[in-house]
């Protein structure tokens, strides 16, 4: 497929795409299966995807397409034990030590790199922040951990990154709880938590799909700022084409745990080669 070719093996139409030193994270083959009473079924199948360095690579598709268990596994946060990896590489492309296969490592070594070199933010952040514990602390306690700072030297970051994502007087919001916090602001929270470890990939699971339009949009105006400050390189998982078009630097659409098309943003939207990518489309 030199020039761009639909794969008679898979179906999937792809323009010729080489892996190079830019690139950040390389997925080859992944297949996530679940266990379920009629025994294991794929839920991502057969997926291979490349993320640049400082790129915004959008996994797009419907509920149920295998979008968000990609991100899951890329995390290896898949819920356990009914899930698990079946088959395939997720390499992250380390200059110092080269090559680590996350798919390959056990949860001690994993923890080491969440967090550090890979950080996600959900949909809803009530499911991630801790509702008994401050922001501050949670901030402080995060930073300490991947860091190796002292508190005083953690809470000054803790303050930086809430400056950062523009949460207003960011000193006197440590002290708050994450219900004292709107839809939007705790969102920024996440952010803030998420990149103040200046990750190398940020996955984004649906950031905004619980927030109103206007919030809505703040948030990715927020995260096209970070990316340009930082490089770093994002994974947008959605289902809305609009977040597509306005944030997508490559486009990579699902359906039924199997990628069925992929190109530049440009491409998906002016010359879509799948019937399912079409529709998608037509429906925003």
């Amino acid at each position: 497929m030199s020039k761009g070719a639909t794969s008679k093996r898979t179906g999937v139409f792809a323009p010729a795409v080489s892996v190079t030193a830019g690139s950040v994270l390389e997925i080859s083959g992944l297949t996530v299966s679940v266990r379920g009473e009629d025994g294991e079924r794929p839920v991502v199948s057969d997926l291979s995807l490349t993320l640049a360095r400082g790129e915004t690579l959008c996994i797009a598709g419907e509920s149920g397409s295998g979008k968000s268990m990609t991100a899951l596994a890329i995390m290896q946060l898949l819920p356990q034990p009914a899930a698990r990896i079946s088959s395939g590489k997720i390499r992250l492309h380390d200059m110092d030590r080269g090559d680590i296969d996350l798919a390959a490592l056990d949860e001690r070594q994993m923890r080491r790199i969440r967090g550090d070199r890979i950080a996600m933010i959900f949909q809803e952040p009530m499911t991630s922040l801790n509702p008994v514990l401050s922001i501050g602390r949670q901030l402080v306690e995060s930073i300490e951990a991947h860091t190796g700072l002292s508190r005083a030297e953690a809470r000054r970051r803790a303050i930086e990154a809430l400056k950062a994502v523009r949460i207003p007087e960011a000193e006197s919001r440590l002290k708050q709880f994450p219900h004292e916090l709107s839809g939007g602001m705790r969102q920024r929270v996440m952010i803030a938590m998420a990149l103040a470890l200046k990750p190398d990939v940020l996955i984004a699971d649906e950031p905004t799909t619980a927030l109103d339009v206007t919030v809505q949009g703040e948030v990715l105006e927020l995260l096209r700022d970070l990316q340009r400050e930082h490089g770093t390189s994002i994974i947008l998982i959605t289902h809305d084409m609009g977040v597509v078009a306005e944030m997508a630097d490559r486009v990579v659409i699902m359906r039924h745990g199997r990628m069925v098309e992929q190109g530049t943003a440009a491409d998906i939207f002016s010359r879509p080669q799948a019937d399912y990518t079409r529709e998608l489309l037509a429906a925003v």
